[in-house]
Parts: structure tokens; sequence; C-alpha cells
């Protein structure tokens, strides 16, 4: 179901998510370099999401910088008896302003759940954190036809029970599970198939003018020889960025389209 494009009226959004990669030393360069590049960046907003234990390093990197330093998961509780744990409040206190919910490595390797997704994306909401929210099929899922189904139920889950003003901040990701770090990526048509259609759903079931004002990112191996086509897309309103973004020079590049575009 297609839904309003106003893009005109919505941020660019591109985020760079290291993963478990890096040293705390490559952490602090690859942020130097970034900051170098595009620490006084305009039209687009752009997020990094470090490992944990690079969060503060990197964030004194950056700071009083165009980019924003982001956490790549939280726990669902804001304090406990949850070792290994780190909450929201937590990545907030730092000065972290974004946190990843429900990525695909997230349910596939650690059995985030679309119940425990949910819960997670209340504790970002609740400590005024701007959520993306990732949502995606698996390869089997396309092959039978079953994408919207997929989608409509990890939107559903997640997001029904909110206001469109407690989802000012949200930002939705959607990132083809056969696509992350394969080198696969979806067609611009695909892709744009699939934004317009979240995009239908937010306005049928929150509300037209939080569909209008919703950036939507691609993720799925954004390389720079294909952000260009990806970002042309009218539904296409940014880019998460994998493996890509632990070189500046790739990451500036595919963040200077979403500019252009």
């Amino acid at each position: 179901m297609p839904g309003p494009s106003s893009a005109g009226r919505r941020d660019r959004v591109v985020g760079g998510n290291w993963k478990m990669n890096l040293s705390a030393d490559d952490a602090v360069r690859l942020g130097a370099d970034l900051r170098a590049r595009l620490g006084s960046q305009r039209g687009v907003r752009l997020v990094v999401f470090p490992p944990y234990p690079f969060l503060v390093p990197v964030l004194a990197k950056l700071r009083d910088s165009a980019i924003e330093v982001g956490a790549q998961d939280v726990h669902p509780e804001a304090s406990g008896a949850y070792t290994s744990g780190v909450s929201a409040p937590m990545v907030r206190s730092l000065g972290c302003t974004t946190v990843l919910v429900g990525h695909s490595e997230r349910r596939s390797h650690f059995g985030d759940g679309d119940a425990l997704v949910a819960q997670k994306l209340r504790a970002v909401l609740a400590e005024s954190l701007a959520p993306i929210l990732c949502v995606g099929e698996t390869l089997a899922e396309r092959q039978r036809g079953r994408t919207d189904e997929v989608i409509t139920r990890q939107l559903s889950t997640a997001l029904a029970q909110h206001t469109p003003t407690a989802l000012a901040k949200l930002v939705v990701a959607y990132e083809p599970v056969w696509a992350i770090g394969t080198g696969l990526s979806a067609t611009p048509e695909q892709a744009q198939a699939v934004h317009a259609s979240i995009r239908g759903w937010l306005a049928s079931r929150i509300s037209p003018d939080l569909a209008a004002r919703v950036p939507l990112q691609y993720g799925g191996s954004v390389k720079p020889d294909n952000a260009e086509a990806l970002l042309a897309c009218p539904d296409i309103d940014g880019a998460l960025v994998g493996g890509a973004s632990l070189d500046a020079a790739s990451f500036a590049r595919i963040a200077r389209t979403a500019i252009r575009r």
C-alpha cells in the first residue's frame, strides 16, 4: 500500500553500523577520519554505531561535530541484575542520541523476537532516544512471497501501541536479511516497493502525517557504487551502512550522495 512520499519534508539519515569490528585505537582513528571528512557536513543526519567498549572514546572524538553516536542495541530494562546488559539510560548518559532496534543480526544470532524488539523500542523511547527500527525478510520468506506479511508483522508488533507523538524521533530501516553482509543488494525497484509499503502501513495504522515525516533507510550491502540509484528512489531517505562504514572515504561518499539526491 503506497503512502505519501513528501520527501522534501523528511530528514535524510545515513548511519554507519561498525558491528563487532575494530580495536580501540582503530575506532578512534576512524572517528577522527570521519570528523575530518564530515564533521561540519550539513544537509544530512549522520550517526555512527561503534561497539559498546568504544562508545566513550568515539563520543569524545566526535563531540561538537555534525556526526552523532548511537548504540547498536540496548537491554529492555532500565537497570537490574542483568549481567552484561547495557540499558538505554546508560547509553543516554554517555551522550548517545540513537539506538538500533531489531537489527537483523540481533534477530538471527541472538534470538531477538518481535516481542523483545518491541520491549527494547519502548525502553529507547522512554529515554527520549531516537530509535532506528530495523525490519526485513529472509531470502526464503521473499521467495515464498511473504515479504509484506513479515514486515507488516514486525512493524505492527513494535509500533501499533504508540502514538504519533511518541514516535516523533522514529527512523525505520528496511534491511533484507538476504542482503546483510552477503554482497547482494536489493534492486532499487525492490527496495522502493518495500519502502512504499512501509510508508503506507505507517499512514494507515499510525497517521498520514507521521508517515510523511518518518525517514526510511535502506540497509543491505550499501556501497558507494550502488548508493546513488538506491537513494534516488522517492521513499528511500537514507542508508544504514555496514561494511562500507568502516572506511571513512566510502562512508563519506555515501553521505554526500544522500545530500545530492
